[in-house]
């Protein structure tokens, strides 16, 4: 019991850690003048209000929330093949992978807003994890590339 408790407190040492160096969410009042023209961007693009805690967390450093946004905004938002379902559906999948629950909330929020279905978000996790079940096989394996499928 003791033992559990000094591993309890070293974790919770460890999480207070990882927030405290995280900094702080800069709010849009709070902002200077070139994060809140990336504040007012999102807004405009994402025709909303909210500017969510990933732009607040990362507005700490102006250049990454520059960048991040630029980088973003293109990806997800100009026109392309792929329709914005499926951009955030392959954001989920890939958020899924990396194990990142902020990105899989966020993202599962926008693709629901955009026509996700409880169906639709089943499928995917399905497709997900076959993907990463068969892809852990395939390396396990050491498969060598057939050679039709060489790119």
């Amino acid at each position: 019991m003791f033992c559990g408790f000094l591993n309890y407190e070293k974790r919770a040492f460890h999480a207070l850690t990882i927030i405290a160096t995280m900094g702080h969410l800069i709010e849009y009042e709070d902002a200077n003048d070139e994060v809140r023209a990336v504040y007012d961007d999102i807004r405009a693009t994402r025709k909303i209000e909210y500017i969510n805690n990933f732009w607040k967390a990362i507005a700490n450093h102006p250049p990454t929330l520059q960048r991040t946004w630029q980088n973003v905004k293109e990806v997800m938002t100009a026109p392309g093949e792929l329709d914005p379902l499926t951009r955030e559906l392959i954001y989920i999948a890939v958020s899924v992978k990396n194990g990142c629950p902020y990105c899989i909330s966020s993202h599962t929020a926008a693709g629901r807003a955009k026509g996700m279905d409880d169906a639709i978000f089943g499928e995917l996790m399905a497709i997900v994890a076959t993907a990463n079940a068969t892809n852990r096989l395939a390396n396990g394996y050491q498969i060598p590339v057939d050679e039709q499928f060489k790119l």
